[in-house]
């Protein structure tokens, strides 16, 4: 097999939770070096961490070599409990991760847990609540990617996050100031 031949398969090898948010933003699991070829494609600016567990090295070499901004929140966030207890998302966590993925200037940024379904999923929720979407259509989209590992109290805690609690950056992507003008123009038509 000649080596153009290796090259396009090992395209083709995106993780299994990896996708597209919006426009320069998108979600994964932990990265595997098969996953490598595929990732680079993208040109990542910012990895956002939102695990306490760090990257493994062989993706720790890949942010570093590739000039990638790493920034570990679920590290800075996270509380240690009882070894026994599962913590839920904490607000904190899904707060400052808003306010990174709503800064422009982080793109293009990739988002990613351990299994790329419960912190991304919970905080893709958030994003999808504070960009207007109703619940149905944000529980259907957190479902998709989480399967049969879904959480309610993920769930729940996308339904009741308080928007109030971020603070938008002031160089926010083009995406969210159209969505946000779309939401006026469609309140100001119905009154």
């Amino acid at each position: 097999m000649n080596s153009n031949k290796i090259l396009s398969t090992n395209l083709l090898n995106p993780p299994e939770q990896f996708g597209m948010v919006e426009p320069g933003v998108f979600r994964s699991e932990m990265l595997q070096p098969v996953h490598f070829p595929f990732i680079k494609q993208f040109g990542f600016k910012t990895v956002l961490m939102l695990s306490p567990e760090l990257p493994n090295r062989v993706t720790s070499n890949l942010i570093e070599e590739g000039g990638i901004q790493l920034v570990h929140l679920g590290m800075a966030t996270w509380k240690p409990t009882q070894p026994s207890t599962w913590r839920p998302v904490s607000e904190e966590l899904i707060k400052e991760g808003l306010e990174l993925i709503l800064n422009a200037n982080t793109y293009p940024i990739l988002i990613m847990c351990t299994s790329g379904i419960h912190e991304t999923g919970t905080l893709v929720g958030c994003l999808r609540k504070l960009e207007g979407w109703n619940f149905s259509s944000i529980v259907t989209e957190y479902r998709s990617f989480a399967g049969t590992k879904a959480r309610y109290v993920n769930e729940q805690f996308i339904e009741l996050f308080d928007l109030d609690l971020v603070t938008l950056p002031k160089d926010l992507p083009k995406w969210f100031l159209h969505q946000q003008k779309m939401l006026e123009d469609e309140k100001n038509a119905i009154t």
